[in-house]
């Protein structure tokens, strides 16, 4: 190729590249189901749609990478409800990248580690039902399985170190990329289907349980194990019975390893809808459609901060320092000149249900990216919290 050719074929990549996007997004209110979440509008909440057109306009021209769904949730009324073109999950595509679809609100999702704060739930539930005594409780008091792992320093390690990161086992799931046994996580799937607890709990005590975070999705893996083994009841059989189907939640996914055990850190689906029903349920402190799903007292304690869980950088996202709970993260904004609290349910890709007690709002996010960072912050700050009007 000459020279000159090469010249006029940058030119053309380059005019492409800074060429506007034509979105011409128009507001809309959501569709109102049979499905116990209102739907009204944004001026009826008092959030400009000005702002918001122009965050839709922006993720319509994918400036935040892929987004696939937005909904925004305030004062009792879903005002907001978009979904996007973009690609399913597929685990051994390039950049997992799978199917190319126009994504909808009867379409599942996977959420990632937002199933770590369902787990969450799920244990509060049980301590609720009289299925666990406390968090206090030796995780080994539940494990029957693994007594061969119940050592002198190990036998203090808690539910509530589990809860809040703090086992103090050696794991490493964030400084290595997905896709070989070198992160910890999945190495659960590659070597260690066939008994993924032992695969944890053989895991070096590195420091004394409560003391440092370590962000750890087997320790998850095990409270589900702990869960079933409390309650009779495997993973499946007890959300129904007493998250799903009291929300209304009828379209849910698990992947079991190969011994039947749930990957309770960070394979559920469910639709964006459903995942806005639990923002809903945490937001109303345990109240939904006013019937009692979780005790408020479990809300409380999966919102405090749990000791030294501060200042958390999450590298797969701009969301700056976080700090943690009971599966849950913790944020600050500044709102207006004012500083207000955002806790998280979130997961790798950009998947989040967002809630901001102070404005009586909840945001869901599903996207796909699993090989870019997340740019959800950057809505939030410029777009949805410049937006909303009144407290």
């Amino acid at each position: 190729m000459k020279f000159p050719q090469i010249v006029i074929i940058l030119q053309v990549l380059i005019l492409i590249s800074c060429s506007p996007c034509n979105s011409k997004y128009k507001y809309s209110i959501p569709i109102q189901y049979n499905d116990g979440i209102r739907t009204g509008s944004l001026k009826q909440v008092d959030i400009d749609s000005t702002l918001i057109n122009k965050a839709i306009n922006k993720i319509f021209c994918g400036k935040f990478n892929e987004i696939h769904s937005f909904l925004i949730f305030k004062n009792d009324k879903l005002v907001l409800e978009e979904y996007f073109k973009g690609y399913k999950y597929q685990w051994d595509a390039p950049k997992y990248k799978g199917d190319f679809v126009q994504w909808n609100a009867d379409m599942m999702h996977p959420v990632m580690s937002c199933a770590k704060s369902f787990t969450s739930a799920f244990i509060g539930i049980a301590i609720d039902q009289g299925y666990i005594k406390s968090v206090d409780e030796s995780i080994f008091n539940y494990l029957p399985d693994h007594q061969l792992y119940r050592t002198a320093e190990k036998e203090d390690i808690s539910i509530e170190h589990l809860l809040s990161m703090t086992s103090g086992l050696a794991w490493n799931e964030w400084s290595d990329a997905h896709g070989t046994s070198a992160n910890d996580i999945d190495r659960l799937y590659f070597e260690c289907s066939d008994d993924p607890i032992k695969c944890v709990l053989e895991r070096n005590l590195i420091h004394q349980p409560g003391s440092v975070f370590t962000y750890n999705g087997g320790g998850v893996v095990i409270l589900g194990e702990i869960l079933k083994n409390a309650t009779n009841m495997d993973v499946n059989e007890f959300s129904k019975k007493y998250l799903f189907d009291p929300l209304g939640i009828d379209s849910t996914y698990w992947f079991q390893y190969n011994n039947g055990v749930y990957a309770t850190d960070g394979s559920l689906y469910l639709k964006p809808r459903d995942m806005l029903k639990f923002g809903i349920t945490y937001l109303n402190k345990g109240i939904y459609n006013k019937s009692k799903i979780i005790s408020e007292e479990w809300v409380k304690k999966s919102f405090k901060v749990y000791k030294n869980n501060i200042d958390i950088n999450i590298p797969i996202e701009d969301s700056g320092s976080n700090s943690y709970g009971y599966l849950w993260w913790i944020s600050e904004f500044d709102y207006h000149g004012e500083s207000i609290k955002m806790y998280r349910a979130n997961g790798w890709g950009g998947q989040t249900i967002m809630i901001f007690p102070e404005l009586d709002m909840v945001v869901v996010f599903t996207c796909g990216n699993y090989a870019s960072k997340s740019k959800l912050f950057k809505i939030i700050n410029k777009y949805v919290l410049s937006a909303v009007q009144d407290k």
